[in-house]
C-alpha cells in the first residue's frame, strides 16, 4: 500500500529592512553626512528607494555573510548626494557616480555589474575580509 508523506517547512523571510541596517541622511547642520557614513562604515549601499538593483546587492551581500549598511535615497534628495559622492571623489578617474553604489572601505568599489565579476572572478570575499566586512 502506497501512502504520501507530507512534509512541511516554515521559511523564515525577513524583509530587507529587517536584516539590513538602513540609515537615515540628515543634513550636514544636524547629523551624518554622506561623507561621514560612507567613511564610517566598512560597506555601504547607496541606492534610490524601491531600486530593484540596490535590492540584488544587498542581498547577495547578506547571502556573504556581510551585513552591509544601506543608504535609500528619496527622489527629491538623489541630485543633493550624488553630488556629495562626487565631492568624495571616484579612484581611476574619468567614471561618475551611478546608483547603485557601493562603498568598501570608504572608496567607492562600483555598481552591481562590479560586485557580481569580481564574486564570479572570486576577488570579492578577499576584499571584504581586508576592510573587515568579513572574519572568516
Amino acid at each position: 500500500m502506497q501512502g504520501t508523506i507530507s512534509c512541511m517547512r516554515n521559511y523564515n523571510m525577513n524583509t530587507v529592512g529587517e536584516s539590513l541596517r538602513p540609515l537615515t541622511l540628515k543634513t550636514q547642520e544636524n547629523g551624518e553626512s554622506v561623507r561621514t557614513l560612507v567613511e564610517e562604515n566598512a560597506v555601504i549601499v547607496i541606492g534610490r528607494r524601491g531600486c530593484c538593483m540596490c535590492l540584488v546587492v544587498k542581498r547577495l551581500l547578506l547571502g556573504l555573510g556581510v551585513n552591509p549598511a544601506v543608504l535609500e535615497i528619496d527622489e527629491e534628495r538623489e541630485e543633493e548626494v550624488l553630488s556629495e559622492l562626487e565631492k568624495i571623489g571616484v579612484h581611476g578617474g574619468g567614471d561618475t557616480v551611478k546608483l547603485p553604489a557601493v562603498y568598501v572601505g570608504g572608496r567607492l568599489f562600483g555598481g552591481l555589474d562590479r560586485v557580481m565579476a569580481t564574486l564570479i572572478s572570486g576577488e570579492l570575499v578577499p576584499i571584504l575580509k581586508e576592510v573587515g566586512a568579513l572574519w572568516l
